[in-house]
């Protein structure tokens, strides 16, 4: 039976980057066009949400998403989540109605083919350099102007499989008070288990999604950057821990 579980999830594995590869692959020519203009970004954040729900699908993944608050679509926000997985942009462009800018590390630029469409539509970072850090700053303000969100995975990085979830870093928060904009924490349950960077793991099913109660940063200085910090860190944290104390 494990046998037959591991040659599943090979092949799975390799339809997941097929499928990444190839689709971006096939609409990159009107891609090209769409987002060489900012003001057809709306226009390409409907394709990357259409892309998202039709990549979950051929993986057999079927999300579930439960809103606490329901969004504005006149409102810019700060989307944030706990980050575990590749999928975990595939279900934020789905759970993220309002069209919003990833910011991302520049290392992903180097990816083939999906890094183009990145560094054109994303907001991107080079962590070892301070000014790259201030840029973000600047261009994030610019995005806002145009009346879209921003998506941050405030942990910076993919954490250890053991880790319920790593420290937050200041940034997703310095931006959302500096922009006085609502910031929205949401709880990504399963995609840990459904798709982790372990190659021999994973599995079809169900993507529970929790879009929790809206920050608000509304008269907040820099100075209460750690107070909301904690504040969304201890509301994902105990969603995570509780749902794993539901499943044992």
């Amino acid at each position: 039976m494990n046998l037959f579980k591991n040659i599943f999830r090979i092949f799975w594995r390799i339809w997941f980057y097929a499928w990444v590869f190839f689709s971006i692959l096939a609409i990159l020519p009107v891609l090209f066009i769409i987002i060489s203009y900012e003001k057809y970004y709306n226009t390409f954040y409907k394709i990357a949400r259409f892309w998202g729900k039709t990549m979950l699908f051929v993986m057999g993944f079927s999300p579930k998403i439960v809103y606490e608050e329901e969004l504005d679509p006149n409102q810019s926000y700060m989307f944030i989540a706990n980050h575990t997985s590749m999928v975990d942009i595939m279900l934020m462009f789905v759970a993220a109605k309002n069209p919003a800018v990833f910011v991302g590390k520049k290392e992903l630029i180097k990816m083939p083919v999906f890094g183009y469409v990145f560094k054109k539509t994303s907001i991107w970072v080079d962590r070892s350099s301070p000014r790259s850090r201030k840029e973000v700053y600047d261009r994030a303000q610019h995005k806002l102007n145009l009346g879209l969100s921003i998506i941050i995975f405030p942990e910076g990085l993919v954490p250890d499989e053991e880790i319920v979830l790593s420290e937050f870093k200041n940034g997703a928060f310095r931006l959302a008070i500096e922009h006085q904009i609502p910031i929205v924490p949401m709880t990504f349950y399963d995609v840990k288990k459904r798709f982790p960077w372990t190659f021999f793991s994973g599995w079809p099913g169900e993507l529970r999604v929790k879009t929790h109660p809206f920050i608000s940063t509304k008269g907040l200085t820099i100075k209460d950057v750690k107070i909301i910090k904690d504040l969304a860190y201890t509301t994902i944290y105990n969603e995570l821990v509780e749902d794993v104390d539901k499943q044992s």
